[in-house]
């Protein structure tokens, strides 16, 4: 599998940082070349994306969720990735958006756009325009205050008495 690794700091407190990258839906707003990213419970998201030139679907799982700290994800079926994300305060009014995805680039087209940087390129890019978003806006349009435990970890469980808001009435 392929790897990027990429970090931004973005001039909004943690926590606006944090809320904000749970709202998944929005995803599209930032995220080049991502259609829609649907919220279908608490940790699993359907994925539609233009990947190398080709629409893709994907559904992905989190696997741990702390709030104001991580979110750690694996695709389970269609274009196999995953990634953690970490959120580092600098000061109090400045985060450190640290991402690290794994990917397994699928046919000679998306090989050579690894090899060629332009997943990198792409991740930069889209950090960049998530710290726009974030910093234009100020504040969060949601948050998801819920954790969910790494399964593999001993005693590994979901709360699920996580504070929503901005999902909608199906988040």
């Amino acid at each position: 599998m392929a790897r990027v690794e990429k970090d931004i700091v973005v001039n909004v407190p943690l926590s606006t940082a944090y809320n904000q990258w749970t709202q998944f839906e929005e995803f599209p707003q930032f995220m080049e070349g991502v259609h829609e990213v649907r919220q279908l419970d608490e940790k699993r998201l359907q994925w539609r994306a233009e990947i190398a030139g080709k629409d893709q679907q994907w559904e992905a799982v989190i696997r741990e969720q702390v709030p104001d700290q991580r979110i750690i994800w694996n695709s389970t079926t269609g274009a196999e990735n995953a990634g953690m994300v970490t959120f580092d305060p600098v000061d109090p009014q400045q985060t450190r958006v640290h991402l690290e995805m794994s990917y397994d680039p699928e046919g000679a087209i998306e090989s050579a756009g690894d090899a060629l940087g332009f997943v990198t390129r792409r991740v930069e890019a889209d950090l960049q325009r998530f710290k726009d978003f974030i910093e234009e806006r100020g504040v969060a349009t949601g948050a998801w205050r819920g954790e969910i435990e790494n399964p593999d970890a001993p005693g590994g469980h979901t709360q699920g008495a996580g504070h929503i808001e901005g999902r909608g009435e199906d988040g």
